[in-house]
């Protein structure tokens, strides 16, 4: 794919997600926390007293990024540039690091002042950024999986991708870009895109990638958020205050809205599970956040998975702390290697309950010594029939009526023609789903 189309994407996500409100008065670091409406909806404060995403990297794969902002000092990791071909990604200045650095913010700031209680604070203020810069396509066509491929090679545990390429499908060194960092269980999540259309967008649309929508403060679907099969999950995406490098944006902060900004706060409350569950897996990191999504009250009863809002929109403190199964180890995304999705990516496998979320049912295989044990059992019981018909037939010659007594031939029991009997149609077996499994039940 052409990587200008991806410049645009990022372009298009930085102006069409990005309504910078010019005309505005500065606003004051204090007031720039009281308008982060995410954090009180998710009721941060009690969050953090769970976790604070600790000991977790999560790559940005976007423009460059101002790691010297006050808000990000020291949460930013140097990085590498592939628009320049090598260096710190993390020395962005001016607005061609606007994106990459509101990203950051939403995901690891963790703001400034006395207790840090001014500027941006991030969902997971504890979490490291890893600053990966996509190219702007000047030196011709490029792929973005030389990008996610280092970020896995890193240490990233969770990758942020808010953009899109312009593609509906990923190219084959994306997509093996993709399974390579799914290969050592890392969660990748994206943008569904700001054009309020139906159409796939890579790479939130591509298998592997867990795909987000934006909602408002109501809990409502932003009308440019794009929509499919593929959104999972939705996240905070109107109005949404971020940090900025630019000096006169509200005094080096923006505000925003998109699927951009819906992405940055579920790869903060990944790294939050991330940190509280290290033993889980990607799969199923995203397992908890599906099963623990909610809908708005005007949605209550909604089929689950809906084509806008997915399973609903994260509420990160119930995946914290609600007790919830672990699942799959695949979540859901479809096994790697090319078989079958897993239990916990086919709805028709899983069940609903009346809040809405997703129970997911786990399936496993026969184990060897299982089949081995049925099939010693099949053959003994083979030895034991031939065993027994020799028996009688032997008995039989030695018993039987002389030829043409009694049952020889001609006799009372010689052979009688067969009379065939009408066919009688058998009963479906109990649990069949003559009309296919039951749906899930409605959402909440």
């Amino acid at each position: 794919m052409s990587f200008t189309r991806t410049l645009r994407a990022v372009g298009g996500a930085v102006v069409a997600g990005a309504l910078l409100f010019g005309t505005a008065p500065v606003a004051s670091a204090d007031q720039i926390r009281n308008e982060q409406w995410p954090l009180q909806k998710f009721d941060a404060e009690s969050i953090w007293k769970v976790s604070t995403g600790r000991g977790v990297t999560v790559a940005v794969l976007d423009s460059p990024v101002d790691g010297s902002h006050a808000d990000l000092s020291g949460s930013v990791l140097p990085g590498k540039n592939f628009m320049t071909g090598g260096g710190p990604a993390n020395q962005g200045t001016g607005t061609a690091a606007d994106h990459g650095t509101a990203m950051a913010s939403l995901i690891a700031g963790h703001g400034h002042g006395a207790g840090g209680s001014d500027g941006v604070k991030g969902l997971a203020p504890d979490v490291k950024i890893l600053p990966v810069t996509i190219p702007d396509g000047s030196q011709g066509q490029v792929d973005f999986g030389p990008q996610l491929r280092y970020a896995v090679d890193q240490g990233a545990k969770v990758v942020n991708m808010s953009f899109v390429t312009g593609e509906s499908s990923a190219s084959p060194e994306e997509q093996q870009a993709i399974d390579y960092a799914r290969k050592h269980d890392v969660l990748l999540i994206a943008g569904a895109g700001n054009d309020g259309v139906a159409t796939p967008a890579i790479p939130a649309a591509a298998p592997g990638v867990l795909a987000v929508g934006a909602v408002d403060d109501r809990g409502e679907i932003w009308k440019k958020s794009n929509f499919g099969p593929h959104v999972k999950l939705t996240a905070p995406g109107v109005n949404i205050r971020s940090a900025s490098p630019v000096a006169d944006i509200h005094g080096k902060y923006r505000l925003a809205d998109g699927t951009s900004d819906s992405t940055a706060y579920v790869s903060a409350a990944a790294a939050l599970l991330r940190a509280k569950f290290p033993d889980l897996t990607a799969g199923q990191i995203a397992n908890r956040l599906i099963k623990t999504a909610s809908l708005p009250a005007d949605q209550q009863g909604t089929s689950l998975p809906d084509q806008h809002y997915g399973y609903g929109s994260i509420n990160p403190l119930s995946a914290l702390t609600k007790d919830v199964p672990a699942g799959s180890k695949d979540g859901p995304f479809p096994a790697l290697g090319g078989g079958p999705s897993g239990p916990s990516s086919d709805p028709s496998s899983a069940a609903g309950d009346n809040s809405g979320n997703l129970t997911i049912q786990s399936h496993k295989g026969l184990s060897a010594p299982f089949i081995i044990l049925m099939l010693v059992v099949v053959v003994v019981l083979l030895v034991i029939v031939v065993v027994v018909v020799m028996v009688v037939k032997k008995k039989n010659r030695r018993n039987g009526p002389p030829p043409g007594g009694f049952g020889g031939p001609g006799g009372p029991g010689g052979f009688m023609p067969y009379q065939q009997q009408p066919y009688q149609q058998q009963p479906g077996a109990p649990g069949s789903y003559p009309q296919g499994p039951p749906t899930q039940p409605p959402g909440q």
